[in-house]
């Protein structure tokens, strides 16, 4: 198998490739340095490369695949860690150049979940502003770039990992979702992405600052890969405010499961803030249809989202404020935003609005078992292209375009982006999964049986190759 075969072979066949001495982690790692080394340039998808400390930890893993045959499940995988989570001894820096000299101390949770893993970091991925916003251009940095046509956003904040992965610049990612982040990058440079159920993963050490709305989760490839991931970053810490059982069984066993027949809603429209663009909606009734063909029962329900969008704004822009730094630190748009935040018994009162209103969204579900939305309501935008506009106009851009995706995480719901063909710019075409609550296992196998049916892996951005 050649690099860029190697490069671009699913996670899990790597790990199996690794506990065969097939190939070794060593090897792994100069082969995706290399590739990061050359077109990192012209993706943007890192801002710190731990090149020194990836080729230590995998010399060493290499040398302990001669003396024990018990190994992690992901012993010797590359993997990227997004820019808003510490990594002790490697700058953190929110997407914002005055924290370049800031060195965590300590792991976050997660990352410590992931090095327990097996797996072998190479760097920190690209984030819009303090992840604020769905693409990811932040100042003082290069802009990411989506691997399927560069003239176009990966989306945001872990644009840098959905670029880092759709480029084969690592096996799998490591990014978060506080309104899309996560199913946005996924979707726009044709990835598998899940948003986990309010409280499956950790925020230790550091705590949740916005009402469960945000939270970590994988980006792969492969449904398999994601969910094998999900199985490594799940589980409870020590002080956690709410948290899920393991399942049982895994994720990852989740893509074998045999489904039975699902009560399965779907929409192109999200009222009260419009209907999706025609690519964004052939995505959803190509999805539809070849789950019509599975025999599962199908129907068309709209969620009216009208009365959540408020608080939710409310909630998820405090998260500026929460950052503690000066206004003149700050983009336009999250200065913007940090001048809107108010007092803190508006944020409490949107944030018990957000909870009432999630109660009749959940309801929702007793009558399915899977909604199907588009996971942003057009197609990626040029990168730039709302560089001139002002922060009001930009703001009510982002509204409209990531619509279909605050519901799941004002709800604490699980959702799932997968891809569902690709547009006439080159573009992927990708569609959500929403499903009831704590029932990413369900997700994951309907996903798989998607995938099964559709087959992405094959594709490869021709930047990459």
């Amino acid at each position: 198998m050649n690099s860029t075969d190697l490069a671009f072979t699913p996670a899990l066949e790597l790990a199996e490739l690794i506990r065969r001495r097939e190939v070794s982690p060593l090897e792994l790692v100069e082969i995706y340095l290399e590739r990061i080394q050359r077109l990192n340039p012209q993706l943007g998808s890192y801002f710190t490369v731990t090149a020194d400390l990836a080729i230590a930890d995998a010399k060493a893993k290499t040398e302990l695949l001669t003396t024990t045959s018990e190994l992690p499940p992901f012993f010797g995988v590359p993997i990227s860690i997004k820019d808003l989570n510490a990594v002790a001894g490697v700058t953190c820096t929110y997407g914002n150049p005055a924290l370049l000299n800031n060195i965590p101390t300590y792991d976050d949770g997660v990352v410590t979940l992931i090095k327990n893993a097996g797996f072998i970091l190479l760097g920190k991925t690209a984030t819009s502003e303090l992840g604020s916003y769905p693409y990811t251009e932040p100042y003082g940095f290069p802009p990411a770039r989506n691997p399927w046509n560069l003239e176009y956003t990966p989306g945001g904040s872990s644009g840098g990992a959905a670029a880092a992965v759709a480029a084969g610049l690592c096996a799998l990612a490591q990014g978060s979702d506080g309104g899309g982040s996560i199913r946005g990058p996924a979707a726009c440079c044709g990835l598998v992405g899940i948003k986990p159920a309010r409280g499956r993963v950790t925020h230790a050490p550091v705590g949740d600052r916005l009402a469960g709305i945000a939270t970590n989760g994988p980006i792969g490839r492969t449904v398999a890969d994601a969910a094998a991931l999900l199985d490594v970053m799940s589980g409870y810490v020590t002080g956690d405010p709410y948290w899920l059982p393991q399942p049982q069984p895994s994720f990852l066993a989740a893509t074998q499961e045999k489904l039975s027949n699902l009560r399965i809603a779907f929409s192109t429209s999200v009222p009260p803030l419009g209907d999706a663009d025609p690519n964004c909606q052939q995505g959803v009734l190509q999805t539809v249809k070849l789950l019509e063909q599975f025999g599962h029962q199908i129907t068309e329900q709209h969620l009216d989202l009208t009365d959540l969008v408020q608080p939710f704004q409310i909630v998820w822009q405090a998260s500026v404020g929460a950052s503690g730094l000066p206004a003149e630190a700050l983009q336009s748009l999250n200065r913007f935003l940090l001048a809107r935040t108010g007092s803190a018994g508006e944020y409490l009162q949107a944030v018990a609005q957000m909870q009432i209103l999630s109660r009749q969204i959940v309801a929702f579900f007793d009558q399915i078992d899977v909604l199907v939305l588009p996971v942003y309501l057009h197609s990626p935008i040029k990168v730039g292209v709302w560089a001139d506009l002002s922060p009001e106009e930009t703001f009510e851009n982002i509204i409209r375009w990531i619509a279909p995706c605050p519901v799941a995480n004002a709800t604490g719901l699980p959702a799932i982006a997968i891809p569902a063909g690709f547009d006439s710019n080159g573009l992927p075409i990708s569609v959500q999964l929403i499903g009831k609550p704590a029932a990413e296992s369900t997700l994951i196998s309907l996903a798989a049986q998607l995938e099964t049916a559709n087959p992405w892996l094959h594709h490869r951005p021709a930047v990459a190759i």
